[in-house]
């Protein structure tokens, strides 16, 4: 084949539209370049195979990052939300996290919609059996039916589906859900391209009748009143029905019954070998890891307003269909329940996330880029941030301009990203708060003015956004400055006041800033004394938070600048570890395989100890004095 002759069909190729896939072809056509997305199945763009919803400790503050950045999930989001909660409400800010129920028929619709209708992408059914490459750069793709498509850049976005089997007890079926196929030879040729290719293991619960259900036998668990939306384009009220979610739990009945038939489960008899999601295990793993406990609560969770299907969250199994049907009528409320369709397990292949840089381009092949899944995570919203960023460096790297990569003190997101590329997974990754050191410094309310400018180098906001994003930048700093300066005085009726709101009377004049910093006043309370305050939350209660917790944010701001030292100091792609003196075997190998982009990144490694960094700092000093000393004798 002669490549010098080859036309390129699209700037971009994205192999996949799953929550990956939508991001990455959105934040690319969207910038102008002309963008193809190949998917196995039109009508499930953007399906949720697991649990109908968004967002949730962690992952809430990655939805609101990608609206902020420009992207797409939070939007769908808000408008097919059938029930919204702000879990940990009462807790710390930085542990608070918001998360939708969604109605997954509409969520999915929106997003075909979405894409349908956008300029510059194209949308093809096929399946992508291998890349084209030339001289160590993705140059195309080729389809099942042996046509090639030739583009500057590809995004795999594959999910499940790398060679996906599907597990229900001892029976096993390819493909990466029901319904839908596996990809088969990809991981193939790229393990043949040297990549560590590496099994994973996800699960899902049995969908159940609505009506076969006994409603009062469980537990109604409602939604908020209030709505705090992801999206920034989305009006703070909801747009569809609110419905309830209902508890029931498992008991020693239920748990005998899948003790007795572990040896049935894929899992327990060695038939998978891929590692499960420790954060969220099946019922076998909760029954076998906690057997101290005699019961496990569930969630009956509605799939959508207009279908009768029920998610049993937290119930995912792999067990035979038999099994299945007799353990599910022990839990109260489902004594005479009828299944639409029974849990299964699925085991598919992922990449050694070490082996793609901090961009999501892979290492070994230059234009190639991996996102979601593929790369070792597990859920939506980490799927969608790695299609996001996929598709923004993607785009940048044609547009010549520089790779986009969010630090670990700026977003979840690029957390997400830094722990996968520096430490790799060895079972499916979840974000949570506590993988965030900076934590209370990368708080939902606050996403805007962490991201704000970064996202307007990306360009994917219209003038209308960007209008509203400064106003209400504008509008934070002067209440927060209005706090400052305006004082409250210990008069008769200001005293009154603070004693019926439950706080402690003035002793001399202080700042609003002052009271606002008392643990039972909030925002809301200053208009009691005729202050102003704007009542938009995405403006008073970042502010509040701002204000209440400015002694801790100012000590994690001293913090982030002595890490942000080490991030500063960059090491070369083409650094010679092993020249390094005093760096163990184990110490130069993984630097070697990692490549960290700074001295900051290379203390993250698991295995490097501090005595390295010294080692390496001590090494470029060196060479530094070295350059500067012949570029002195040039000169002379």
């Amino acid at each position: 084949m002669n490549f010098e002759s080859i036309k390129v069909d699209f700037d971009v190729i994205v192999v996949g539209a799953g929550h990956a896939g939508i991001e990455a072809c959105l934040s690319i056509s969207r910038r102008g370049l002309k963008t193809l997305v190949v998917t196995s199945n039109k009508s499930r763009i953007g399906y949720m195979s697991c649990n109908p919803s968004i967002g949730g400790l962690a992952k809430g503050h990655i939805v609101r990052e990608i609206d902020i950045l420009g992207g797409e999930m939070a939007r769908t989001a808000d408008a097919t939300c059938i029930q919204f909660k702000r879990l940990n409400g009462r807790k710390g800010p930085a542990v608070r996290g918001s998360r939708t129920q969604n109605d997954k028929h509409l969520y999915c619709e929106s997003m075909i919609q979405t894409l349908s209708q956008q300029e510059n992408l194209s949308i093809i059914e096929s399946e992508v059996k291998s890349i084209i490459i030339k001289n160590n750069k993705c140059v195309g793709v080729i389809l099942s039916d042996g046509s090639e498509i030739f583009s500057l850049r590809t995004i795999i976005t594959t999910g499940t589906f790398m060679n996906g089997v599907m597990h229900i007890g001892l029976k096993q079926e390819a493909g990466g859900r029901v319904g839908d196929k596996p990809s088969l030879g990809l991981s193939d040729q790229l393990a043949s391209f040297g990549f560590s290719v590496k099994r994973l293991k996800t699960g899902t619960p049995a969908r159940l009748i609505r009506d076969s259900i006994d409603w009062s036998k469980t537990i109604p668990q409602y939604g908020d009143d209030r709505f705090y939306p992801f999206s920034i384009h989305s009006k703070a009220k909801y747009s569809l029905p609110q419905v309830a979610c209902y508890l029931s739990r498992t008991n020693e009945k239920t748990h005998e019954i899948i003790r007795k038939n572990l040896d049935k489960s894929p899992m327990y008899c060695g038939v998978i070998e891929g590692v499960g999601p420790r954060y969220c295990p099946s019922i076998e793993d909760k029954v076998v890891r906690f057997s101290d406990k005699d019961s496990h609560q569930t969630f009956l969770e509605p799939e959508g307003l207009t279908t009768d299907l029920i998610y049993l969250q937290g119930i995912s199994t792999s067990l035979p269909e038999d099994v299945q049907m007799e353990f599910l009528k022990t839990i109260p409320g489902l004594e005479n329940v009828k299944v639409a369709r029974l849990g299964y397990a699925v085991e598919y292949d992922y990449i050694e996330p070490t082996q793609i840089w901090h961009r999501l381009e892979t290492r070994g092949i230059e234009g190639l880029f991996l996102a979601g899944q593929i790369n070792g995570t597990s859920g939506y919203e980490e799927a969608a941030a790695q299609g996001l960023i996929a598709g923004i460096n993607a785009a940048n790297s044609i547009l010549e301009k520089e790779e986009f990569i969010l630090n670990r003190d700026e977003a979840y997101i690029g957390v997400l990203i830094d722990d996968l590329v520096t430490k790799g997974t060895r079972e499916p990754y979840r974000m949570f708060t506590s993988r965030a050191e900076h934590r209370l410094i990368l708080r939902e309310d606050n996403t805007a003015d962490r991201l704000f400018n970064r996202s307007l180098n990306i360009g994917l906001h219209n003038e209308n956004i960007i209008k509203l994003l400064e106003k209400q930048k504008k509008q934070r700093a002067e209440f927060l400055n209005r706090l400052k300066t305006t004082k409250i005085y210990p008069d008769a009726a200001t005293q009154e006041k603070l004693q019926s709101l439950g706080t402690s009377v003035l002793l001399k004049s202080i700042t609003f800033e002052e009271l606002l910093r008392r643990n039972e006043i909030t925002s809301s309370m200053l208009s009691s004394f005729n202050f102003e305050i704007n009542e938009d939350p995405n403006v008073n209660e970042s502010v509040e938070i701002e204000v209440k917790y400015s002694g801790y944010i100012k000590r994690q701001m001293e913090l982030i600048e002595q890490t942000r030292r080490l991030e500063e100091l960059n090491l070369s792609e083409l650094l010679n570890y092993s020249e390094i003196k005093g760096l163990s075997n184990e110490e130069i190998e993984k630097l070697a395989k990692i490549r960290p982009r700074t001295l900051g990144q290379a203390q993250r490694i698991s295995g490097v100890n501090p005595s390295a960094i010294q080692a390496i700092m001590v090494y470029l000093k060196g060479k530094n004095k070295k350059m500067r000393e012949m570029e002195v004798g040039i000169h002379q």
